[in-house]
C-alpha cells in the first residue's frame, strides 16, 4: 500500500510515494535494473588491466564477485551505517589508480596475452599471470581501506571537509571520467549516434498479422529493442554464447579466493586518492538521499558511522578479490528523486537480490555477452555524464574569478601535460629505488594529480568563504550548521541567507532516517 508523503511545505512539491518506514516489495528491482551497469562496467574495464580480455569465464567470477559484495555491503550500510535508503557498489573512482598500478613495468600484461590465439585460458602460466596482478590490486585495495574506516569511525571526516572544497573535488571526479576516454574509444561502434539518438525514433515497417486486418504491415521501433547485424559480428550476443554454457549454475565467492593477497606501495598511495574522492562525493550522496527521501538531514555521527561502513566495504571487496572498492551509487539517489521511493525496505531487497545474483554464475555469464559496441556506448554516456558531474561542482563558485578559473584550469591541463610526460620519459625518474615504481604510478594517475594540484592551489591561493563556494559547500559538511555549529571560517557561516538556515531547520531532530 502506498501512503504519500511530503518533505516540503508545499502539498504538491517532492511527494513521496514510499518513505524510509514503509515497507513496499516491487520497486526493489527498479534499483536493481539501476546497478547492472554501474557493477558491470568495472569489472569489465580492470579485465584488460588483468590480462583477462580473453577470458570470458574469469571475467563472470568477478562480475559475480562484486554483485555478492555490493549485495553484502548494502546491506550493512541501510542497517548500521547511516541507514539511509542508499545502495552500494563498485566505483569508478578506484578503477584510474588500479589501471595506473597495472599499467607499470612490473604489473603490465605481457603482449602475448594480447593475442587471442596465443592464450590458454587453462594454461598454468597464464592463471599466474593474473592472479599475480588481481592479488596485489586486491592487497593495496585492503590497506587503503584501512583508511576511510578510521576516517569515517574516528570523525575525521568532519574536519577534512572543511579543507575539501568544490575546486578540489570538480577536477577530481571530472578526470575520472576524462581518464577513461581510451577505454570507450576501443569499444564503442562508430554509429552509436546514429542509432541511439536518431533511428531510434523511425518506426521500420515490419510484416504483421492479426485477426482483424490479416496479414499487414505495421510500423515498429527496432532500433529501440534490437541491433541488426552478421552473424558473428562484436554487435551480436552470439560472439560469446559459449559462456553461457560453460559457467556453473551456482558461485559462491569467498575471501582468498584468488590466493594471498599482496601489496604494493605504489597500489596503496594511489587506491588511497581514488578512496578520499570516494569519501567527499558520498558525503553528497548522504546529504541529497536525506533530503529527497523525507528524512532529516544525516547528523555527524551518522555520516561517520556510513564512511567507515563504506571502508568496511572497500576491505570486504578487496579481500573477495573483485578488483575494485564500494561507494554510494549517486544513480541511487537520482532515481530516488523520480520514483519517489524512498522506503528502506526496498534497498534491503535489492541487497539480497545482488547477493543472490552472485550466486548465480549464468547471471554474471549472461553480462559478459554484451556486445562490445554496447558497453562502448555506456562507456561513453557514463563517463561523460560523469566528466560533467565533476565539473557541476563548480556552480557553487564564483567562476566570474580570475583566481578560480586559474585554480580549476591549471589542474586539468597539468594533467594533460604531467602524466603524459612521464608515460614519454619512464628513465627520467632514477632513485635507484623501488621508490621510482611509486612515483611513476602515483604521476601517471589522473585523478590524483588533478585533485592534489585543486587541493593545493585552493588553501594556499587567498581566497574569500564566498568566492572559493564554501558558503553553499557548508551543507555537505558534517557538523550540524542549522544547529549552531561552525566550520573554521566562522564570520563568513554567519551570514548564511536565512532561507538557507531554515532549509534545515524545520522538523530538525537528532537522528538519521531511523
Amino acid at each position: 500500500m502506498s501512503r504519500s508523503r511530503s518533505n516540503d511545505d508545499s502539498p504538491t512539491k517532492n511527494v513521496l510515494a514510499f518513505v524510509a518506514a514503509d515497507c513496499p516489495t516491487i520497486p526493489c528491482f527498479k534499483y536493481i535494473l539501476l546497478t547492472l551497469q554501474q557493477i558491470t562496467s568495472p569489472a569489465l574495464i580492470l579485465s584488460e588491466g588483468l590480462c583477462l580480455q580473453h577470458d570470458s569465464l574469469t571475467q563472470t567470477h568477478l562480475i559475480n564477485t562484486i554483485f555478492f559484495v555490493s549485495g553484502l555491503c548494502t546491506l550493512l550500510q541501510v542497517t548500521f551505517g547511516v541507514r539511509l535508503p542508499i545502495l552500494q557498489g563498485g566505483t569508478f573512482a578506484l578503477v584510474t589508480p588500479a589501471l595506473a598500478l597495472l599499467s607499470t613495468s612490473e604489473w603490465r600484461c605481457p603482449v602475448w596475452t594480447q593475442n587471442a590465439s596465443l592464450v590458454n585460458n587453462s594454461s598454468p602460466v597464464f592463471i599466474k599471470v593474473w592472479q599475480t596482478c588481481m592479488r596485489t590490486l586486491q592487497g593495496s585495495i585492503m590497506v587503503a581501506s584501512v583508511l576511510q574506516i578510521l576516517v569515517g569511525f574516528s570523525g575525521l571526516i568532519g574536519y577534512l571537509m572543511h579543507f575539501i572544497g568544490p575546486l578540489t573535488i570538480a577536477p577530481t571526479v571530472s578526470l575520472i571520467g576524462l581518464s577513461l576516454y581510451d577505454t570507450a574509444g576501443e569499444k564503442a561502434g562508430m554509429l552509436i549516434i546514429l542509432f541511439s539518438q536518431y533511428l531510434c525514433h523511425i518506426p521500420i515497417p515490419v510484416p504483421t498479422y492479426s485477426k482483424a486486418k490479416k496479414l499487414h504491415t505495421s510500423k515498429f521501433f527496432i532500433f529501440q529493442n534490437m541491433p541488426v547485424s552478421q552473424y558473428g559480428h562484436l554487435a551480436c550476443t552470439d560472439v560469446k554464447g559459449n559462456v553461457v554454457n560453460e559457467a556453473s549454475c551456482f558461485t559462491f565467492p569467498y575471501p582468498g579466493q584468488w590466493g594471498m593477497p599482496a601489496v604494493s606501495l605504489a597500489g596503496v598511495l594511489g587506491i588511497m586518492a581514488g578512496i578520499i574522492c570516494s569519501m567527499a562525493e558520498s558525503v553528497g550522496d548522504y546529504h541529497a538521499c536525506a533530503r529527497l527521501s523525507g528524512a532529516p538531514p544525516c547528523p555527524r555521527h551518522a555520516i561517520n558511522r556510513g564512511i567507515g561502513i563504506e571502508g568496511l566495504g572497500c576491505l570486504l571487496a578487496g579481500a573477495f578479490g573483485s578488483g575494485n572498492g564500494t561507494t554510494s551509487f549517486s544513480e541511487n539517489v537520482a532515481a530516488l528523486g523520480i520514483t519517489k521511493v524512498g522506503s528502506r525496505t526496498v534497498i534491503l531487497l535489492s541487497g539480497v537480490f545482488m547477493i543472490l545474483m552472485g550466486t548465480l554464475g549464468k547471471i554474471g555469464a549472461i553480462l559478459t555477452t554484451i556486445p562490445t559496441p554496447v558497453i562502448g556506448g555506456l562507456f561513453l554516456i557514463m563517463f561523460g555524464v560523469i566528466t560533467a558531474a565533476g565539473i557541476s561542482n563548480l556552480q557553487s563558485t564564483d567562476m566570474n574569478s580570475s583566481r578560480n578559473i586559474f585554480v580549476f584550469g591549471f589542474s586539468i591541463f597539468s594533467v594533460l601535460v604531467i602524466p603524459n610526460w612521464i608515460m614519454k620519459n619512464p628513465d627520467i625518474l632514477e632513485t635507484g629505488v623501488d621508490m621510482d615504481q611509486v612515483l611513476r604510478t602515483l604521476l601517471t594517475t589522473h585523478m590524483l594529480v588533478g585533485g592534489f594540484l585543486g587541493f593545493f592551489l585552493d588553501n594556499t591561493i587567498p581566497g574569500t568563504c564566498q568566492e572559493r563556494g564554501i558558503l553553499s559547500w557548508v551543507h555537505y559538511i558534517p557538523f550540524c550548521p542549522w544547529k549552531g555549529n561552525r566550520c573554521q571560517y566562522k564570520s563568513e557561516v554567519r551570514d548564511l541567507s536565512q532561507s538557507q538556515a531554515n532549509e534545515h531547520s524545520t522538523g530538525v531532530t537528532d537522528q538519521c532516517a531511523l
